[in-house]
């Protein structure tokens, strides 16, 4: 068993209970990506005492990495991503179980890797991979934590199967992808990953309310929130009735 001495101020007043804190030692949860939104996902489930985490990259560490993916050491510049984060877990909190995947998603290998995990924190760069994973999610009936940034603005929402919309109902898939660089920001990653993190206590706990068809939208320059609601387009290619 965990050492819930660790997890003391999770439950002090204003917190969560004991039987709670044990719930999310027994929970295991899928971070697909080990990049910035990932980091900072990662540092927070660890935090909280999920016991068993599942990350997913293809990528290695790279010096223009350390801007904002603090998980990463300079001393693994060249070591796969997904390594390194293991590393970092396990000097943090080796009472967690970590599973590693040093692949590229897609269609043919996936099945696999989204086995024994019905939470799944969408942590991805490249929105080609996002709308993939939002079909993937859908046609498995895994909740998905989707978050995303472009430069000062960043966005999160909980997506439920037959429940809400899916991220095609909110923000149309686009018939071909081009995918653009954008600048990367720490205080940025740092929100929208704090964001995805508490979306994901909430749904493992049952406290709060998830951003279930609501999109939360954060502007880091103006330091303003907005939240925009939507609901399941019955036209979706994805989720919809026609589907199939």
């Amino acid at each position: 068993m965990a050492n819930l001495r660790r997890y003391a101020r999770n439950m002090e007043r204003g917190g969560i209970s004991l039987d709670v804190q044990e719930k999310l030692i027994t929970s295991k949860v899928l971070v697909m990506g080990a990049g910035g939104l990932g980091s900072g996902v990662i540092m927070n489930l660890a935090a909280f005492g999920v016991g068993q985490i599942k990350i997913i990259d293809d990528d290695i560490v790279e010096e223009g990495n350390l801007n904002s993916q603090f998980i990463h050491k300079y001393k693994n510049i060249g070591r796969a991503k997904v390594m390194s984060a293991k590393d970092w877990i396990q000097d943090f909190n080796p009472d967690i179980k970590v599973e590693l995947d040093k692949i590229k998603l897609n269609e043919l290998n996936y099945f696999n890797v989204i086995q024994g995990y019905d939470i799944i924190v969408d942590c991805f760069d490249s929105y080609e991979s996002k709308y993939m994973l939002n079909e993937i999610a859908l046609r498995h009936k895994k909740i998905l934590i989707h978050g995303g940034i472009q430069a000062s603005c960043g966005q999160v929402t909980t997506i439920v199967p037959d429940k809400t919309g899916c991220l095609a109902c909110v923000l149309q898939k686009p018939k071909t992808f081009v995918e653009e660089k954008y600048a990367t920001f720490s205080p940025i990653v740092n929100t929208i990953s704090a964001l995805q993190s508490q979306e994901v206590l909430k749904v493992l706990t049952g406290m709060g309310e998830p951003l279930l068809n609501k999109l939360l939208i954060f502007d880091g320059m103006n330091s303003s929130f907005k939240t925009m609601e939507y609901s399941k387009n019955m036209l979706c290619e994805e989720c919809g009735e026609n589907r199939f």
